[in-house]
C-alpha cells in the first residue's frame, strides 16, 4: 500500500496481536513474551526503508513530513507518526517491533517485523501475467522465507512462535490497489476474481504458521478503500447511487472490500475448524474505520476534511498523484489529528490509534485465553 519502490523480495505477512485499554498502556507481556508481524504499509517499521538500496532518497518515506508527529525523524513507516503495531507493542510493554531486514539477532528477543511496503499477497510473476505490477516483489511468500531463516538462527524457534503475538495483515490489499492505482480499468467484476486466490494464500500462510508453533494469530480485513483520497480522486463520479448518501466514500470500491472480508472471514472459520487448539481472530478493519466516516466529530476528526488528505497536493480531496506527499509541491494539514488519512493511500497516527483502542481495547484477555475460535474485533 506504498508509492515508493524496492527490488527483489518474495513474501509478505502481518502478524497482529490484540492490547488492553491504550489510555491505560497495562503491560500484558507476561502473555506475550514478543510480536511476529508480516504485511504491507500499514505495519512496515522500516523494511521498504532499508531496502530501498542507492534510491532510499527517492522513497516518500524516508523525508519529513513522514514520521514528524512522533518520532520527528522519518523511520520508514507510512503515516506521520505511529501504526497499529506499534500501540500494541507499547500496550504489551514490548519495545516497538524492529523490522528484520538489517537487524541484529538480539533485539528480535521481544519482536520483529517482516511487513514491507508496497507488498501484495499474490507473487510478482503471478501478477504480472495478468498485466499487474507490483512496486515491489515483497509478497507474501517472500516475507514467509525471512521468517523460516530468521528461525533457522534461534535455539528453540517454536517455543518463540508459540509465546508470540502473531499479526497477519492486513495484507491483501495491494493486490487490489495496485491495478486500480494503475488505472488499468478493471471494472468489479475482474476485480473480485482476484479475491478467492488472495484468501487461498492468506489461509495457507496461516496454516503454516500454526504448523511452526503459531498459537494466537490476529487477521486483518481490509479497508473500505472508497472512502480513500487517492480512488475518490481517480474514480470520483457523481452520477446517482455512485457514492454513498453518509460517507461519500464509492460504494463500488466499499463492496470490493467487503467480498473480500466476506471470503476471508469464511476461510478463517474453516481454518478454526481445523486447527481448535489456536486462537485465530479476525479483526474489522472496515467497520472499524467506518465508524469515523458516518459520525466523524464523535471521534474527534473534523468533518469538512473527512475525506480529504493531510499531507499532498492540490486537489479535490487535496491528493495529486504528481505532489504525492513528501514531494517538493506538496504540503502538510496544520493538525493532523483531525485527518484520517495521511497522504490519500495511508492512515494519520490519530486514526491508527483510533483503530488500536476501538478493535482491541479490553480484548487482550481473548488472546491469552487458550480458548480458540474465530471471533471479529
Amino acid at each position: 500500500m506504498a508509492p515508493c519502490s524496492a527490488k527483489n523480495f518474495t513474501l509478505s505477512l502481518i502478524l497482529l496481536f490484540s492490547l488492553p485499554a491504550i489510555s491505560s498502556y497495562q503491560s500484558t507481556s507476561g502473555c506475550f513474551e514478543s510480536i511476529i508481524s508480516f504485511g504491507d504499509s500499514l505495519a512496515d517499521t522500516g523494511n521498504r526503508l532499508r531496502l530501498g538500496g542507492s534510491n532510499v532518497s527517492s522513497l516518500p518515506c524516508s523525508r519529513l513530513p513522514y514520521g514528524e508527529t512522533f518520532f520527528h525523524h522519518p523511520t520508514g513507516r507510512y503515516s506521520n507518526g505511529r501504526l497499529v503495531v506499534d500501540f500494541i507493542a507499547e500496550s504489551l510493554g514490548l519495545p516497538l517491533v524492529e523490522p528484520y531486514v538489517g537487524g541484529l539477532n538480539p533485539i528480535f528477543g521481544k519482536g520483529v517485523n517482516f511487513a514491507v511496503a508496497g507488498a501484495t499477497v499474490l507473487d510478482h510473476e503471478y501478477l504480472e501475467k495478468m498485466g499487474i505490477y507490483p512496486e515491489t516483489n515483497a509478497s507474501l511468500g517472500v516475507q514467509m522465507a525471512w521468517f523460516k531463516q530468521f528461525l533457522a538462527t534461534l535455539e528453540d524457534g517454536k517455543r518463540f512462535v508459540r509465546n508470540s503475538l502473531i499479526l497477519l495483515g492486513e495484507i491483501g490489499g495491494n493486490d487490489y490497489n495496485v491495478p486500480l492505482v494503475m488505472k488499468m480499468g478493471m471494472n468489479l467484476e475482474t476485480l473480485r476474481s482476484l479475491a478467492p486466490a488472495v484468501v487461498n494464500y492468506i489461509g495457507l500462510t496461516l496454516q503454516e504458521l500454526i504448523k511452526l508453533g503459531a498459537r494466537r494469530v490476529l487477521v486483518p480485513g481490509n479497508f473500505p478503500i472508497g472512502c480513500f483520497p487517492v480512488f475518490l480522486t481517480a474514480y470520483f463520479s457523481d452520477e446517482e447511487n455512485y457514492l454513498d448518501p453518509e460517507t461519500g466514500c464509492i460504494n463500488w470500491l466499499n463492496e470490493l472490500s467487503t467480498y473480500h472480508n466476506q471470503l476471508l472471514h469464511k476461510e478463517l472459520n474453516r481454518i478454526q475448524k481445523l486447527y481448535p487448539r489456536t486462537s485465530i481472530i479476525y479483526v474489522d478493519y472496515y467497520n472499524a474505520l467506518l465508524k469515523i466516516y458516518l459520525s466523524p466529530e464523535e471521534y474527534g476528526f473534523r468533518k469538512k476534511s473527512l475525506l480529504d488528505a493531510c499531507c499532498g497536493g492540490r486537489g479535490a480531496f487535496s491528493y495529486n498523484e504528481s505532489a504525492f506527499c513528501g514531494s517538493p509541491l506538496s504540503a502538510s494539514c496544520e493538525d493532523p489529528s483531525l485527518y484520517v488519512s495521511w497522504d490519500g493511500l495511508h492512515l494519520t497516527e490519530a486514526a491508527y490509534r483510533f483503530l488500536a483502542r476501538s478493535l482491541f481495547g479490553g480484548h487482550y484477555t481473548t488472546m491469552c485465553s487458550s480458548t480458540s475460535r474465530v471471533a471479529g474485533f
